[in-house]
C-alpha cells in the first residue's frame, strides 16, 4: 500500500476535492519532488503551498503515520527538513529529531487507481495491462520502447564490466567470454562462460595458426576429451575413428606444457537440445572463429555495416564435425555454418552490447550510436514473448523493438513492477 501511495504522490493522482493537513490548512502540490530510492526521505525538494505559503523541502510517506516512529525517523536528523508527512491513515502526531511536530496530510488513494492496481497484481494474463495497449498513442509506445531498449543495453553493460573486472581489466578477454557465453544459446550459456574463463588466451595465442591445436585446447578444457564424456554406446566407435584419440593426445601434451586443468564434463547439458546446438559443434565453430582471427575486439569495432558484422559473426566446423554431432556418432555431411537466426542472436547479445559498453568505456559515442543503428537494422526476434506482445496489439518491427519488449516482460511484468512501467501508469490513471 505504501508503494501505491508513493505512486499516487509522484504522479499527482489525487482524489477530487481540496487537500488539507490534519490541522485544516489547505495544501497545493506544485512539484512532488524527486523520488528517492535510497536512504533518507522519500521525495527530495518538493514544492508545496501550505496555507498560501510556499514551502520547499522533503516529503516522507507512510501507510500509517505511526510508521514514522517504527522506522526511527524521530531519531534521524536526515528527516529534520521534512516539510510534510503524508500517510494513508493518520493515527498519531509525529515529531522530528529536533522535537518539532510535523504537518501531516492524509492521502486517500482514488478508488479507480486502487481497483486498477489490484487488477494488475491479480491477473495471470501477460501483460496484465493488455486491455489498454490498443489505445496507447504512438508517442507513448515509442518513448517507452526507446527507454527500455537503452535500459536493456545498460543492464548488459553491467554484466560485461563485471567480466572485464574478472579478466583483470582486459576488454579483449571479456569480449571472448561474452562471445563464448552466447555460443551457449541460453541452455549452456553459464557453462560456456565458465569454460571461457578456463581458456588461457595467451597460451592459445601461441598456437593460433594451428586449427587442430586450437580445437584440442577448446575441447580438452571443456572436459569433452575425457573418455567418460563419450556415451558408452559411442565409446568404441569414437576410439576406432582416431580423431578423438588424436585430439586427446594433443591436449595431453598442451595441458602439460601450459599447466591446464579441464572442466567437469558433466556441467554440459544435452537434454532437449537440437544437435546443432551440442557443445561439440559450438566449440568447433568457436575454434574456427578464433583461428580465422574473428574473435578480437578490434575486428568487431572495425565493422561499420551490417554486412560486415554478419560476415564477422559467421563460422563453420572442422572437417570431422561435418559428419558428426558427438564423438563416434556419424551423420549426413553438413558444413554446419552458423544459421542466419543464430547469427542474429550473436549480434544482438554479443556484438551490439559489446559495442555499446566499449563505446561508453572509451567515451566514443559513435560506437554507442552504431549499436543502436544495428539494432534497428536487424529483424525482430521470434519467440513466445514477442508473439505475446504482438497478439496484444504492439507493433514489433526490429530487434530494437524485440529487445525492449523482452526487457519489459522480464523486468516489469514478471516482477509485477507495474508502478514503474509507463504502460502501467496509463492503465492506472484511466477512469
Amino acid at each position: 500500500m505504501e508503494q501505491l501511495l508513493h505512486y499516487v504522490w509522484k504522479h499527482k493522482l489525487f482524489p477530487l476535492g481540496e487537500l488539507k493537513t490534519t490541522d485544516g490548512e489547505s495544501v497545493e502540490v506544485i512539484d512532488p519532488g524527486l523520488h528517492n530510492h535510497h536512504a533518507g526521505p522519500d521525495f527530495f525538494n518538493a514544492k508545496i503551498i501550505i496555507d498560501r505559503t510556499l514551502w520547499v523541502g522533503n516529503v516522507e510517506i507512510h501507510e500509517k503515520s505511526g510508521d514514522w516512529y517504527q522506522h526511527g525517523h524521530d531519531q534521524d536528523h536526515r528527516y529534520d527538513n521534512v516539510i510534510l508527512h503524508v500517510a494513508g491513515e493518520i493515527d498519531t502526531p509525529v515529531m522530528n529529531a529536533e522535537g518539532n511536530y510535523l504537518r501531516q496530510m492524509q492521502l486517500d488513494v482514488p478508488v479507480w487507481v486502487k481497483a486498477h492496481y489490484q487488477e494488475l497484481l491479480a491477473t495471470d494474463t501477460y501483460p496484465p495491462c493488455y486491455r489498454i495497449i490498443p489505445d496507447l498513442t504512438r508517442l507513448t509506445v515509442h518513448a517507452w520502447m526507446a527507454a527500455l531498449q537503452t535500459e536493456r543495453l545498460e543492464q548488459k553493460t553491467i554484466a560485461i564490466r563485471q567480466r572485464v573486472e574478472r579478466c583483470g581489466g582486459s576488454w579483449e578477454d571479456a569480449y571472448f567470454v561474452t562471445l563464448a557465453r552466447n555460443f551457449g544459446f541460453g541452455v549452456n550459456g553459464d557453462t560456456f562462460e565458465e569454460w571461457a574463463y578456463h581458456i588461457p588466451l595467451p597460451a592459445v595465442g601461441k598456437h593460433r595458426d594451428d586449427l587442430f591445436q586450437v580445437e584440442a585446447i577448446f575441447m580438452g578444457q571443456a572436459g569433452l576429451l575425457n573418455v567418460e564424456a563419450v556415451p558408452s554406446y559411442y565409446q568404441k566407435d569414437a576410439l576406432n575413428e582416431g580423431y578423438f584419440a588424436k585430439l586427446k593426445n594433443e591436449y595431453t601434451y598442451l595441458a602439460h606444457k601450459f599447466s591446464l586443468k579441464a572442466m567437469d564434463y558433466q556441467l554440459w547439458r544435452f537434454l532437449r537440445l537440437r544437435p546443432q546446438n551440442f557443445p561439440h559443434i559450438r566449440l568447433s565453430q568457436l575454434a574456427c572463429f578464433y583461428y580465422e582471427r574473428k574473435a578480437g575486439l578490434s575486428q568487431l569495432v572495425e565493422c561499420e555495416t551490417m554486412t560486415q558484422l554478419k560476415e564477422l559473426m559467421n563460422s563453420h566446423v572442422t572437417p570431422y564435425w561435418e559428419t558428426h554431432y558427438t564423438f563416434g556418432s556419424t551423420s549426413c555431411r553438413n558444413e554446419k555454418h552458423i544459421s542466419p537466426q543464430s547469427q542474429n542472436l550473436l549480434i544482438i547479445n554479443t556484438a551490439i552490447p559489446m559495442l555499446f559498453a566499449y563505446g561508453r568505456h572509451q567515451s566514443k559515442e559513435y560506437l554507442c550510436d552504431r549499436a543502436f543503428d544495428f539494432l534497428e537494422q536487424l529483424k525482430a526476434e521470434n519467440n513466445y514473448i514477442i508473439r505475446m506482445w504482438q497478439q496484444c496489439g504492439l507493433p514489433v518491427q526490429s530487434a530494437g523493438d524485440s529487445q525492449a519488449l523482452i526487457q519489459l516482460k522480464k523486468e516489469y511484468c514478471d516482477k509485477k513492477e507495474c508502478l514503474r512501467c509507463r504502460f502501467g501508469y496509463e492503465y492506472l490513471k484511466k477512469k
